[in-house]
């Protein structure tokens, strides 16, 4: 895991470059609305989906299509995109209210997102239970359950928020959305034009029964 003061000074570098970056790409290269476009928000090393739109601020060592810094305006045009895809992403992001009316702004009308990340309802279900072997030991080994806890929701500091479901869907309403879904089990979809295997291959879970993560699907 990269430090908080290595990825802070990365964004204090490169931030105003992918500022304009994105600018640029929503300006002059971004799709246009009459094609089907399909954007995958954070695909970072290892989670690159082809036939997608990837975008991440890491274009060192993960791979994108779109450098652009998540925390600022989408770089795309309104009402031109399908469907969102980010999977343990907006946990780290500073103002998930914007991100969201970003998602909605871009979307085309009847557009889809499916958004997942660190499940705080069944991690505060386990906590309840005293159940240490739902909780791993990254980002540090902790013994206590409250530890455990902590290690999960907040890791190390890279996660600003705990994701439950009555808040996500009260940001989405907030935001527009309709038809907002908890998919349980994770790896169901109400989007399968979209949401294929080779998508539900990045969401493995080592328990599907509790899972670790929260998905979320919605429309415009």
């Amino acid at each position: 895991m990269i430090s908080r003061t290595a990825k802070a000074a990365f964004y204090s570098m490169f931030s105003p470059l992918m500022t304009l970056n994105g600018l640029i790409y929503r300006n002059f290269r971004a799709p246009s609305k009459d094609k089907m476009n399909m954007v995958h928000l954070g695909p970072g090393q290892k989670n690159y989906l082809e036939n997608w739109i990837n975008v991440d601020a890491n274009m060192f060592t993960g791979k994108c299509d779109v450098w652009a810094d998540l925390r600022n305006r989408l770089p795309f045009k309104n009402e031109s995109i399908d469907i969102f895809y980010s999977h343990h992403v907006i946990e780290h992001l500073p103002d998930i209210p914007f991100h969201i009316s970003e998602l909605y702004r871009c979307l085309k009308m009847g557009g889809k997102i499916r958004i997942g990340g660190p499940n705080g309802d069944n991690a505060i279900l386990k906590f309840v239970e005293n159940d240490l072997s739902w909780f791993s030991d990254f980002p540090v080994k902790k013994e206590s359950i409250g530890g455990r806890f902590e290690n999960f929701i907040f890791c190390k500091g890279e996660h600003l928020t705990i994701l439950i479901f009555s808040f996500l869907e009260e940001l989405l309403l907030n935001a527009g959305f309709k038809n907002i879904k908890l998919c349980k089990p994770v790896i169901e979809t109400n989007y399968p034009e979209f949401v294929d295997k080779n998508v539900l291959a990045k969401e493995f879970e080592s328990d599907f029964n509790c899972p670790h993560t929260i998905i979320i699907e919605a429309e415009k």
